[in-house]
């Protein structure tokens, strides 16, 4: 295990009526909040008017910024900026699901920033101050409402980039597991992709006697894919969809972590499908990531087989390790189609005929990864894997 800082200070009001929980967050502590948020949902299903009722009893001044895409757009976020800087904004309050927070994150930094933003992304830029940002979370799946980081794209140069501080860290996010209930499918079952690949990036590593984590993050992900089937069979179920909701912030606000080595090249590969097409980033992870594991797994075999048997229970008795750990992937895949999410590029639509350019994104920062090393030539086997 590896020495490690953990620092979580996000405080979490969950579960069904916890909106009612706004004004006393707000109250005395803000007077100038920035209201963020994506298209017409939350107008539509009730959360919008609950939040401004929550802010008007707080006696908060509110100021509005709707819009937010998958994918947030530099240009919102330099939008936000301006905005913020002119009214004072004290407060930013995202209320949406991991785009609408990530675009708040980005403004809540730039707001009190003389440098662009966009360096910030770079790397150019080190964080130093942040606005409070809060949330009222509507879609699980990104674990942005407790994480330390914000990935944006800039529409310009196709580029989509993170910035990672524990002073991105939300102050407070309220989660109501009936906000899901009307998601449309498969933005439920792109989260529940998302989730899943945030346990993925620390549980698939090579550093050992890390038996705790190995094991929580064992428990999450069989809770999200247990849960998961829940949904399937009944949409409204609300104990399943809290057990996912939860299960999202737990897959990302570092516990799993702990004492780890990350990867992360999952989702830099994924990233430039996102940049270059607009795709769902829970869609491109279904991608993605049954590609990365069939080129890796033989870094460590000791791993994809604990994944194999203590997840999906593949049995080790008499087989190899290489087709145990093949028989974990597969049995990955399964649960893929069985939620109705892509296994391949071809089945996402997505182009198969631009893999030097999608690797040429993906390594213009440098080589990539962990458990093994990503190089251009790396990223262009994998993205033929996902064919």
């Amino acid at each position: 295990m590896k020495n490690f800082s953990f620092y979580s200070p996000t405080i979490i009001k969950f579960g069904e009526g916890s909106i009612g929980k706004l004004q006393k967050l707000v109250e005395g502590k803000y007077e100038r909040v920035l209201l963020h948020y994506g298209g017409g949902s939350i107008k539509k299903n009730g959360v919008y008017q609950q939040t401004i009722e929550q802010l008007e009893n707080a006696g908060v001044e509110v100021f509005e910024l709707g819009g937010v895409k998958p994918n947030p757009a530099l240009s919102m976020v330099r939008e936000g900026i301006e905005l913020a800087k002119e009214k004072k904004i004290d407060l930013v309050l995202a209320v949406g699901g991991g785009s609408v927070i990530d675009s708040a994150k980005a403004i809540a930094l730039g707001a009190l920033s003389d440098s662009d933003i966009w360096d910030f992304f770079l790397g150019k830029e080190s964080v130093e101050k942040v606005l409070p940002v809060g949330v009222v979370l509507t879609i699980p799946a990104t674990g942005s409402e407790a994480s330390m980081g914000s990935v944006v794209t800039n529409e310009d140069k196709n580029q989509k980039m993170s910035v990672n501080d524990d002073l991105l860290r939300p102050a407070f996010a309220i989660m109501d597991p009936e906000y899901t209930m009307t998601l449309p499918r498969e933005q439920t079952f792109a989260g529940v992709m998302d989730i899943l690949s945030h346990i993925f990036e620390r549980y698939f590593t090579h550093t050992e006697y890390v038996e705790l984590t190995d094991r929580l993050a064992e428990a999450t992900i069989k809770t999200v894919v247990n849960n998961a089937y829940k949904l399937l069979e009944n949409p409204d179920d609300y104990n399943a969809r809290a057990e996912i909701m939860l299960s999202g912030t737990i897959a990302h606000n570092g516990l799993l972590g702990m004492g780890r080595e990350d990867d992360w090249a999952s989702h830099q590969l994924g990233h430039q499908l996102s940049a270059l097409y607009g795709a769902t980033h829970g869609v491109t992870l279904g991608v993605i990531f049954p590609a990365w594991m069939k080129y890796v797994y033989r870094e460590n075999l000791d791993i994809f087989n604990q994944f194999a048997v203590n997840v999906f229970g593949v049995s080790a008795f008499g087989n190899t390790q290489e087709h145990v750990a093949l028989e974990g992937i597969r049995h990955f895949e399964e649960f893929l189609k069985e939620i109705g999410l892509p296994r391949t590029l071809t089945e996402a639509g997505l182009p198969t005929n631009e893999f030097e350019r999608m690797a040429d994104l993906a390594v213009s920062m440098g080589s990539f990864g962990a458990l093994k090393t990503i190089s251009r030539e790396d990223a262009i086997n994998i993205y033929k894997l996902a064919e």
